[in-house]
């Protein structure tokens, strides 16, 4: 069996959120580091910026580092199919509310840490936003993902 075929086998899921900073690649590693024997993930936005310094850090305390990851715009993955994508952000949802690869199209809304950090006091202050955020995402990859491509 060739690495292609071997690799064809597991599903294909592309997070979408506005800046591709923060929600939707905490999502993206989760899926690949926790559970990338049975699927591959991919993360976009609407409107890409820089990876977020503090998300980063968050996903770092559970041992995963991502501040390899690419922020990518949706636009660069138009022609690729999708067993699911997955909107994270409400804004997200409204400028993308059809995907053409996609078999399959949820929301599941993150808040956003950024946004939810803005007046804190301090960079602790502010990491407590970005670890419950992230640690809601890993539940929603963990508990539920699985169940919807039972369904």
């Amino acid at each position: 069996m060739n690495e292609h075929s071997k690799h064809s086998k597991k599903k294909k899921i592309l997070f979408i959120c506005t800046g591709n900073s923060c929600r939707s690649q905490m999502a993206e590693a989760f899926i690949n580091v926790l559970l990338g024997a049975s699927f591959e993930a991919f993360s976009a936005g609407t409107r890409p910026k820089e990876l977020d310094p503090l998300a980063v850090e968050a996903m770092k305390e559970l041992g995963i580092d991502i501040s390899g990851q690419s922020t990518n715009h949706i636009s660069e993955f138009l022609g690729e199919s999708f067993d699911l994508v997955v909107t994270v952000c409400d804004s997200a949802r409204e400028e993308c509310p059809y995907f053409p690869g996609a078999r399959r199209m949820i929301h599941a809304g993150f808040e956003d840490p950024p946004y939810l950090a803005r007046n804190a006091r301090s960079k602790d202050e502010a990491m407590q936003h970005y670890r419950r955020v992230r640690d809601e995402i890993k539940k929603f990859v963990l508990d539920e993902l699985p169940g919807i491509f039972a369904s």
